[in-house]
């Protein structure tokens, strides 16, 4: 243990460094991955269409390895910052997706009829019963993607970058 505490400390600045690269990757790909996943759920939940169009392919998404997808992204995209936010959103949109489309089928039924009798519109009891209704849901599944984000941003370094804890490690 001494030894590897001795070597973190004399490699601090190539390891900050490359752990910066990381977590700038890991905010990105979360971020777009948390406004992707909100919208699938919301988009599942108001259109029985779009739910027997988009859910099959929300749940084959996480059928398919993502180790196996990254270097078809590096070759289509390059080694740069796309195919490592890709595969971050590939694996951080589903759980805030079902989590948010769980939340925003749990509503109370008899919330939503009693503002349709004071004459709320769609939108209205969208946004006052709806959506709060689903934020526990919806903050539970942002909470797994985080975590699973630093996961997805690593693998997509593995499998190209020149920089990132990832490259780090594979050339370690």
């Amino acid at each position: 243990p001494w030894e590897v505490l001795r070597a973190l400390f004399l490699s601090r600045s190539l390891i900050a460094r490359h752990t910066w690269v990381t977590v700038e990757e890991a905010l990105i790909g979360f971020a777009i991955a948390v406004l992707v996943g909100f919208v699938i759920a919301v988009v599942i939940v108001n259109w029985r269409l779009a739910e027997r169009a988009l859910y099959p392919y929300v749940i084959a998404s996480q059928a398919i390895p993502i180790i196996a997808i990254a270097p078809v992204l590096v070759v289509w995209f390059g080694f740069g910052l796309l195919p490592k936010v890709i595969v971050i959103v590939l694996i951080t949109f589903f759980p805030v997706a079902i989590n948010t489309v769980d939340g925003l089928r749990k509503v109370d039924i008899e919330m939503i009829t009693l503002m349709r009798s004071l004459g709320a519109t769609r939108w209205q009891i969208f946004w006052k019963i709806e959506l709060p209704s689903a934020m526990p849901s919806f903050f539970s599944g942002a909470k797994i993607a985080a975590a699973i984000s630093v996961i997805g941003a690593i693998l997509g370094e593995w499998v190209g970058a020149s920089e990132g804890l990832g490259y780090l490690i594979t050339r370690s």
